[in-house]
């Protein structure tokens, strides 16, 4: 029987993958040198399909990576000399101050409650902090940082670097890339691929600060260094042997969602997630964990359980429906809804009504 996956990532694929991995196949994608005239085609095209679905500023750069996960590391080693902050909502915002904290630098913070996210207002930042870090949608929890926050942030700092989180945002958060320096997601959520792939967004300010250390003889990275990923970038390569498939599936289906139209996903992500909280809210044995509206994410839906979240995901899995489970200390307390561009509208309104018939 076939399975649908509303997991948080890895999920659903999406679902044009299929055929591309055909054509891949046909093709000999798998084969082909990294540094052959054929990927650096595939790679310019990648790259061209992600800058129009985004929308991003012609002089910001676009890098592949291993994952989101690596570009955390990378970005401490790239811009920051003694003072990071991180605004903290859950487990993902943490782990990259962890990481910062890890290179010895002074990590600051301002957290916020588990299920909310820090108040744009409130924010208590020092001039010296080089890099500020906002995870935009936090998918341990589900709480999702209001987009015109960056712009109050950029306005407060704008000698600062800002980071930005969209990994299991991109592409439906409607960001303006030009107020921030570097973003960053991977592919496994919203884009609906398989692992193993992470996207790195960077503007020139970026690369003065990995260059203005450099000159301090500090160590920036080897072969993920900035001024390493730029030197073959702009020959359309990458410094070491790259995921092929996974660029080629990314730059496929990036053009199939342009073609599709992002305001038409927006829309589509909208609505489905407004049914899935409508379930919960009338369900009676699940409510949202965020509570305040403004602040739920559209693409992560994440639910309090009255009862064991595994007992919810082995009855939904009986009718193919596999969603996840709260993270960390939530696990048994909460599930977690994916609502990627994948997911459709009919899928979507059969699980809430799966869920609704789950009783205590």
């Amino acid at each position: 029987m076939r399975k649908f996956y509303f997991t948080p990532g890895p999920s659903q694929l999406y679902y044009t993958v299929e055929e591309h991995m055909k054509n891949a196949l046909k093709e000999n994608v798998l084969s082909i040198s990294h540094r052959s005239k054929d990927y650096e085609k595939i790679h310019q095209q990648t790259i061209e399909a992600i800058r129009s679905l985004l929308v991003l500023p012609n002089d910001y750069h676009i890098f592949f990576t291993s994952s989101a996960t690596e570009i955390w590391e990378r970005i401490i080693q790239n811009t920051v000399e003694a003072e990071s902050f991180h605004l903290i909502n859950g487990a993902f915002s943490r782990r990259f101050l962890e990481i910062a904290e890890n290179y010895q630098i002074n990590a600051m913070s301002q957290v916020a409650e588990e299920g909310k996210v820090v108040e744009a207002e409130e924010l208590l930042i020092p001039e010296t902090a080089e890099l500020i870090a906002v995870t935009q949608n936090e998918t341990s929890t589900g709480a999702s940082q209001p987009i015109d926050d960056i712009k109050k942030i950029r306005k407060a700092f704008p000698d600062q670097l800002i980071a930005l989180d969209v990994v299991s945002s991109a592409p439906y958060a409607n960001v303006d890339y030009s107020m921030v320096d570097t973003a960053y997601f991977s592919v496994q959520k919203c884009f609906g691929l398989p692992a193993g792939l992470g996207v790195w967004i960077v503007n020139n300010r970026c690369f003065q600060k990995a260059q203005s250390l450099m000159n301090k003889n500090r160590t920036i990275g080897s072969y993920h260094s900035l001024p390493s990923l730029l030197e073959k970038g702009i020959k359309n390569q990458t410094p070491e042997t790259p995921n092929v498939l996974g660029v080629y599936l990314l730059g496929k289906v990036a053009t199939d969602m342009a073609n599709k139209g992002i305001d038409q996903i927006r829309r589509e992500t909208e609505y489905k997630a407004a049914v899935l909280y409508q379930a919960f809210e009338q369900s009676e044995i699940l409510q949202p964990f965020v509570t305040s509206e403004v602040h739920r994410s559209k693409t992560t839906l994440v639910a309090n359980t009255a009862i064991p979240s595994k007992e919810i995901i082995s009855k939904l899995s009986e009718k193919s429906f596999v969603i996840g489970n709260g993270y960390g200390k939530f696990k048994d307390k909460h599930i977690r809804i994916a609502n990627f561009p994948t997911h459709s509208k009919e899928h979507i309104e059969i699980l809430a009504d799966e869920l609704l018939k789950i009783k205590n």
